[in-house]
């Protein structure tokens, strides 16, 4: 993504076994200085059917938990809708198209990844990670997806430790949400 700087926090979610599991570490940075080590970049809303977490800005995260959130309540709940919607609005608008971040939210059917360009995307193996570390924790969870009797949640905490492990703008305080009618 170019003019988005991701480094700072780590996102990663997977769906399994009819439970969908999203973690987060808490790691806030200014430049090359840790200012905050538990902050908490995922979260339930929908009184606990949708997660949703971010990478970039946390000024700017906030702004767009708050709009997704109202493009759900415009769109009836509809996840996939709300989530186009709040893209459509991110790359249209003057003073969004400022805004560095990028998100994840789901529910026990789907994982999106919603950035400013536009984009609204499902990950054809129901495995998804952002930030500075996504790579690794997406590489991380979908192996143990494949190999490993783990639950979603288990596998995105996995994950993450082994992000936390490679990724310096990633810590170990990790943050799990999950949805859906599985174990975690």
């Amino acid at each position: 993504m170019s003019g988005i700087n991701m480094r700072g926090t780590t996102i990663c979610c997977v769906r399994k076994d009819g439970l969908t599991a999203i973690a987060g570490d808490g790691q806030v940075t200014l430049g090359d200085t840790v200012i905050k080590h538990g902050a908490r970049k995922v979260r339930t809303i929908r009184e606990g059917a949708i997660l949703a977490g971010f990478a970039g800005s946390t000024a700017d995260a906030m702004n767009l938990f708050e709009r997704f959130e109202a493009k759900l309540d415009e769109h009836g709940g509809s996840l996939t809708r709300a989530a186009v919607a709040l893209a459509k609005d991110w790359r249209t608008d003057r003073y969004l198209r400022k805004l560095e971040a990028m998100m994840i939210v789901a529910d026990s059917e789907r994982i999106l990844m919603i950035s400013g360009n536009g984009d609204v995307l499902e990950p054809d193996d129901a495995v998804c990670a952002i930030g500075s570390g996504g790579a690794y924790a997406r590489a991380a969870a979908t192996a143990l997806l494949r190999h490993a009797e783990l639950s979603a949640g288990e596998i995105v905490s996995e994950a993450m430790q082994i992000a936390a492990g490679i990724c310096i703008y990633t810590n170990s305080e990790i943050r799990v949400e999950s949805v859906g009618g599985g174990t975690s």
